[in-house]
């Protein structure tokens, strides 16, 4: 396994577990790509690649071997200008104003374990022989471009990471107008995309169809990956679901705008490549000067969806996700949001925490409304200082109180943003993304800080910096309401304007990294309006990500399943709220909330002193029995069972990874009258073992429980659920 060149063939052949990634050098240096797939062997592989003489309108540059077009060339990284119309990996221009590039093979390095990537997120190795990395570098001589394209293979996973590095080596500047992360030539078209879409409240719907002739393509110009579409897509054999076909993921580990596409050709081949968006996007590169691509990580399952979902689960959870909390259960938290809004002051919180603290949570969060004079939410955005008519003995007294009812205490920042009402504003009116002579565009009457300013993100980490240390705090919550408008900057000069969107992100990045190191104690979860900004760039600073702002049972049912397609149950928050649902005014049990909610980081976003003494114990035992659960919930593999995009029922359930314990959650949104048996199949046990049921006391074989299945009580009513637990029989 790990990394091979076969010099007589000049083939690099990437191998980990159950894959193969095959390059081959053609001709003069070209980077073909020829194969990704199931593992094969090393012999003959320079056999797979097949080539034949096209029609002049695919013109060779080559008279000696017409049988090479670029147009028609599966390639590994292709250029523009040069024979190849498909869509380009990059593009660059030239100081007299042309866009050609032909970039051919130099020099290449394999060693073992994996780089991190300067000023950016990435997956990484805790020990070198995890992985092996190759370094292919190839060289546009006439630009005086080097262009490197490194590969890790993680050996013990089906996942291969891809970046580029471009270095302008020549004495004359270049613009870069495009740089992806990858792309990958298939030598057919026969797939359906599956890509994940959606909006605030209604994130990360499963959408999947047909590949056609042309482009297709889902991307962010939004200066965030949003809640409209998430990085990633994945093309799927026909008839490919959880358990069967053949699947090709790739995730982008950033978080900002970004563009995954798919072309598929005259010749019915399909192109995918993904990166950072090319929209209103171009980079300055002066002699000597180089830029890092985000990291890709691509993923294949010959085992349907659910395998590719479980590899990105285990290496993004292990080997993405970082500090004590990545292997450390997370507490049970009440939030005061839906509970309070803006309208709160110590007393008031001082009671929720105690109501919280008699029934077994652990850890309070003070939501928005602390700081400024934050009584709505159309001021004091910029101003991390407390407010002192809610406050009045700040927030050191305010966690000592919450300390006292043994529960921890955390609190909500949204540092990106800045009111137009504040004291910040009204000093520094440049700080804000904006465009001179243009409107300054506001949402929810708040602009975004231009963090593509060293000065602005160093004095608003101070004074992050100077909050957390105030006060014992042990969780953060980092929101960000708002998307871009107006993407200038008062300090970048006109050639660098459109570099200002990812410069922002590496600010941002550069901050998180900063207060994340200074304070590793502190468990920090993101938050964009929700999940706006759920996105593998994200979860390298912060394990945990708030799923969505619509905590409806029900609704959740389609946002927690669509989520897992990529991100592991240990980086989604979930949360019980109050009914009728703040967000789409349904009302549904208290027992349906707690099962969805304990698919995930389990928590509370209610008035606790609202509840009856009947609602008191059911909270009660629903803390417990998550005390019990949430060290296999967040950290065992998880199987998805039933689709709630495909019916009206949905169940998942989550596996110890030795196959010792299962929980199973069922849900059935609509009653049906007359309705026939159901059967619900599991997997991921052990089929020659025997399985306890928990709560039941009988005994089940694991081969019964997945091949006859469980059948389903019958359920009363609508918006119902049921968990089970089974544990295996020690013989």
């Amino acid at each position: 396994m790990g990394i091979q060149y076969l010099a007589e063939e000049r083939i690099f052949h990437l191998q980990s577990k159950e894959t193969s990634y095959v390059i081959q050098l053609l001709h003069t240096g070209i980077p073909a790509h020829v194969y990704w797939g199931r593992k094969i062997r090393s012999g003959a592989l320079s056999s797979i690649l097949k080539r034949t003489e096209r029609c002049s309108f695919s013109p060779s540059p080559f008279p000696d071997d017409m049988t090479l077009s670029y147009d028609t060339l599966a390639q590994e990284y292709p250029s523009y200008g040069v024979g190849d119309f498909r869509n380009p990996a990059y593009q660059i221009q030239a100081e007299n104003g042309t866009t050609a590039s032909e970039a051919l093979y130099d020099k290449h390095r394999i060693y073992k374990g994996k780089p991190a990537l300067e000023g950016l997120p990435a997956t990484y190795t805790e020990h070198e022989d995890e992985a092996e990395t190759l370094e292919l570098e190839l060289v546009d001589a006439v630009a005086g471009l080097r262009i490197i394209l490194s590969y890790t293979v993680f050996e013990e996973l089906n996942a291969v990471t891809r970046s580029v590095r471009f270095v302008n080596e020549g004495q004359a500047s270049l613009k870069l107008l495009r740089g992806y992360s990858m792309s990958v030539d298939f030598r057919s078209s026969d797939y359906e995309l599956l890509h994940l879409s959606g909006t605030w409240t209604r994130e990360r719907y499963i959408e999947r169809r047909a590949l056609a002739s042309g482009m297709q393509a889902v991307e962010s110009r939004r200066g965030s990956s949003s809640h409209n579409q998430n990085p990633f897509v994945a093309l799927l054999s026909h008839g490919a679901d959880e358990d069967h076909g053949e699947v090709y993921g790739v995730s982008l580990v950033y978080s900002g705008s970004f563009s995954a596409q798919v072309e598929v050709d005259s010749y019915k081949t399909a192109r995918l490549s993904m990166g950072i968006n090319s929209f209103d996007f171009n980079w300055l590169l002066e002699a000597g000067q180089s830029f890092q691509t985000p990291e890709a990580v691509l993923v294949f399952s010959p085992d349907g969806i659910g395998a590719m979902s479980r590899t990105y689960h285990k290496l993004y959870r292990t080997r993405l996700a970082r500090g004590i909390y990545r292997d450390r259960t997370r507490p049970v938290l009440v939030n005061n949001w839906e509970a309070t809004y803006f309208d709160f002051n110590a007393e008031k919180i001082e009671n929720i925490a105690r109501a919280g603290a008699e029934l077994g949570i652990e850890l309070f969060v003070l939501d928005d409304g602390w700081f400024g004079h934050r009584d709505n939410d159309r001021s004091s955005l910029g101003d991390w200082f407390v407010d002192r008519k809610k406050l009045p003995e700040g927030l050191g007294d305010l966690a000592e109180r919450v300390n006292k009812l043994d529960m921890q205490f955390g609190l909500w920042f949204e540092p990106e943003m800045i009111s137009p009402d504040s004291e910040l504003y009204r000093e520094h009116p440049d700080w804000c993304l904006h465009v001179p002579d243009r409107r300054r565009t506001l949402g929810r009457t708040q602009l975004v800080l231009d963090f593509s300013r060293e000065d602005v993100c160093q004095a608003i980490g101070d004074q992050i910096v100077e909050v957390l240390r105030s006060a014992p705090i042990t969780y953060v919550k980092w929101d960000m309401n708002r998307n871009m408008t107006e993407i200038g900057s008062a300090l970048l000069p006109p050639e660098r304007q459109r570099e200002t969107a990812h410069r922002y992100m590496l600010g941002l990045y550069g901050m998180l990294e900063r207060i994340t190191a200074e304070f590793p104690n502190i468990l920090f979860e993101s938050c964009s309006g929700g999940g706006g900004r759920f996105d593998p760039g994200m979860l390298y600073y912060m394990p945990q990500t708030w799923t969505s702002d619509n905590t409806d049972a029900v609704s959740r049912l389609k946002i927690q399943y669509g989520t897992s397609i990529v991100y592991p149950i240990s980086s989604m928050g979930s949360h019980v709220s109050a009914v009728p649902n703040h967000q789409v005014h349904r009302s549904t049990s208290l027992e349906m909330r707690g099962h969805i909610a304990m698919s995930g980081n389990f928590g509370y976003e209610l008035d606790l002193t609202q509840f009856t003494e009947e609602e008191k114990a059911a909270v009660k035992e629903q803390v417990a029995l998550y005390k019990e659960l949430r060290s296999l919930v967040q950290f065992g593999e998880q199987y998805r069972l039933l689709s709630p995009f495909e019916g009206n029922e949905t169940a998942w359930m989550i596996a110890a990874e030795d196959k010792s314990e299962a929980v199973v959650v069922y849900a059935r949104v609509l009653a049906e009258p007359n309705d026939p048996l159901h059967y619900l199949r599991l997997k991921g046990l052990d089929p020659e073992a025997d399985y306890e049921w928990v709560e039941g006391g009988g005994v089940y074989g694991g081969d019964l429980l997945m091949y006859a299945g469980l059948p389903l009580p019958d359920l009363q009513g609508d918006f119902q659920s049921v968990l089970w637990r089974f544990k295996k029989v020690q013989g």
